[in-house]
């Protein structure tokens, strides 16, 4: 007698594998891929054992649910993998200008953090002030609006712009993300 898909019993997000699956018939897929066909979850079991794998319930769904005969170990490895591969860790990148950088450095500058606000991470802008140029804090001022401008289609101001001494800082954060 079959089991209906809602009367079976929550797993931890896990696939059942060898003795846990009680549904029986089963469809079956082989190590390398081919179907083997619908079969008894005993028989499915001893190919399994025969080739030296587990079997491993992957849609428990279907009708009938679908087992593959496979190295459960090596299955659980790559999906830890994939999954991995899924999340992404956002960074903290900073890009630094002068006052009297020039406008190509600061449009390389520009598509530097455009790289990485598309890669989702943050940004920091930084214009650092060198002796006397502190005394005309409002030309940083204008280089680092003029960064904004033109990070403004793939960024948005996490913190606005703040002078901290010899340092204007505002940071930038991916479109998408506060």
């Amino acid at each position: 007698m079959r089991k209906s898909p809602a009367l079976r019993p929550k797993g931890h997000g896990q696939p059942r594998i060898n003795e846990q699956i009680r549904i029986t018939p089963v469809r079956v897929i082989g190590a390398d891929g081919a179907q083997l066909g619908i079969l008894a979850t005993e028989e499915a079991l001893r190919e399994a054992r025969r080739a030296g794998l587990d079997l491993v319930e992957v849609a428990p769904n279907g009708d009938p649910p679908v087992c593959r005969i496979l190295d459960y170990g090596k299955f659980k490895y790559q999906q830890k993998k994939r999954h991995q591969k899924a999340q992404h860790h956002t960074k903290i990148k900073e890009i630094r200008v002068r006052p009297k950088t020039g406008e190509h450095d600061v449009s390389v500058k520009v598509n530097r953090a455009r790289d990485f606000l598309e890669k989702k991470d943050k940004v920091i802008v930084t214009v650092i002030f060198r002796g006397r140029e502190m005394a005309h804090t409002e030309e940083g001022r204008r280089v680092l609006d003029e960064v904004l401008e033109q990070l403004a289609d793939v960024s948005k101001v996490e913190s606005p712009p703040r002078q901290f001494g010899r340092r204007m800082t505002c940071t930038l954060a991916p479109r998408g993300q506060a």
